[in-house]
């Protein structure tokens, strides 16, 4: 709010009468409370951001753990990926009859690289993993409450014989690749999965594999 303050009279009498001098003097008093109304209002209308958090399984080095005690996986469940130079993606499969690891795949990041592979064969293996989808809708709408959405999302991805993905990465990848493939896990609804150390048979086999 502006006040105006005038000052000074008028001329003696005979005399040209000059101008007023005005002088002005802003009040900015009814800013500040309107810039504090204004705070109030966002800090009670703006929703906090939830907090993200990953989930990563590593694996138990014990040497004292029985045969009983590791944790078996089928053959045919197993999906190994390699990360390595230039952003590329080299993934295989154990025969299981053999057991012997198959033919290394390459492919890169991206919607038509990793990520089809890993939606593609987590659906061979557990047809529910679509349903993630119906319930996530379900979320949106109000139509279930986020308990029961974990625990039912929970459920599909603790399917015993679906896809576990084991990454592994070697010296010449790059840290974000290990952050890329962690989120392409979440994208493509992958219950387990495991970072574990590289193998020389591993190691060998990317320099014999083109890139």
């Amino acid at each position: 709010m502006a006040d105006i303050d005038t000052g000074g009279g008028g001329g003696k009498k005979g005399k040209k009468v000059r101008g007023k001098k005005m002088s002005t003097r802003v009040d900015f008093t009814p800013m500040v409370d309107l810039g504090f109304l204004l705070i109030t209002f966002f800090m009670l209308t703006t929703s906090m951001n939830k907090p993200q958090t990953m989930e990563i399984n590593m694996p138990v080095k014990d040497e004292n753990l029985t045969d009983d005690e590791k944790t078996k996986i089928k053959a045919s469940q197993a999906m190994t990926i390699l990360l390595t130079k230039d952003n590329k993606v080299v993934y295989y499969f154990v025969d299981a009859k053999t057991g012997e690891p198959g033919t290394p795949l390459v492919t890169n990041f991206g919607k038509a690289g990793i990520r089809a592979t890993l939606l593609k064969e987590n659906r061979m293996r557990n047809d529910r993993v679509d349903s993630i989808a119906i319930y996530k809708e379900q979320l949106q709408s109000n139509k279930i409450k986020e308990e029961e959405f974990r625990e039912k999302v929970g459920a599909i991805k603790a399917f015993k014989d679906g896809l576990i993905v084991v990454i592994k990465a070697n010296d010449d990848s790059k840290y974000k690749n290990l952050v890329d493939i962690l989120d392409e896990m979440n994208i493509c609804n992958i219950g387990r999965y495991a970072i574990v150390d590289i193998t020389p048979m591993e190691v060998e086999m990317l320099t014999k594999t083109p890139l």
